[in-house]
């Protein structure tokens, strides 16, 4: 229903804020990291959200990035997990870090999560690294050639191949993932990931 509010922040009391966008006050429900990350009462903030509609109520959810919503989104699809362990999962880890988890299938890891216990994690790490690592054949893959001759073509499809998982088309990230090959010093998928996240936050 709605992408993301910009707006000026008037609220915020753990596990919740209001942001004012046109006279109207949107009452966001949201983790730990995207309460940390809205600043001072009164700042212009942009937020991510997620209309969750049950029978008897409707909650809006509040992300700090895009890859948190779609995240949590794929966490809220398996069987079992709610809004409560998804958010205790953005909340243990960064997004990269629960990415590369899953990849790794370091169940073990994800598992020291409150609320998440061995047989979760496994379900978890099984059903986000099947959806996270679906390969888009229409893509071309962007060549390392004249970008960073240490850094393999496994290493970039991999990371083209997860950022479309992430919602990002090509046009978005080409140029983030290109400054990113630039800067990697070796053929790390992990840092590579990171890094052209860190670059789409800015825009």
């Amino acid at each position: 229903m709605f992408d993301y509010i910009r707006g000026k922040l008037v609220n915020k009391s753990f596990p919740y804020c209001t942001v004012e966008c046109n006279n109207i006050g949107y009452f966001l429900l949201i983790n730990q990291r995207t309460f940390l990350n809205l600043g001072e009462i009164n700042n212009e903030i942009k937020i991510y959200t997620k209309l969750i509609h049950k029978e008897d109520n409707m909650t809006l959810c509040g992300f700090k990035n895009r890859e948190e919503r779609v995240i949590f989104d794929i966490l809220t699809s398996v069987s079992g997990i709610g809004t409560k362990v998804a958010f205790s999962l953005l909340d243990e880890f960064e997004t990269t870090e629960l990415i590369n988890a899953v990849i790794d299938e370091n169940y073990k890891l994800i598992s020291r999560t409150k609320g998440v216990g061995i047989k979760m994690a496994q379900k978890i790490v099984l059903e986000l690294k099947d959806k996270l690592t679906k390969i888009d054949t229409r893509t071309e893959i962007i060549s390392s050639k004249n970008q960073n001759s240490n850094i393999s073509k496994e290493t970039i499809t991999q990371a083209q191949t997860i950022l479309q998982s992430l919602g990002y088309n090509q046009s978005e990230y080409q140029n983030a993932l290109e400054n990113a090959l630039k800067k990697l010093e070796k053929d790390d998928p992990q840092e590579l990931l990171k890094n052209v996240l860190e670059i789409l936050s800015i825009f």
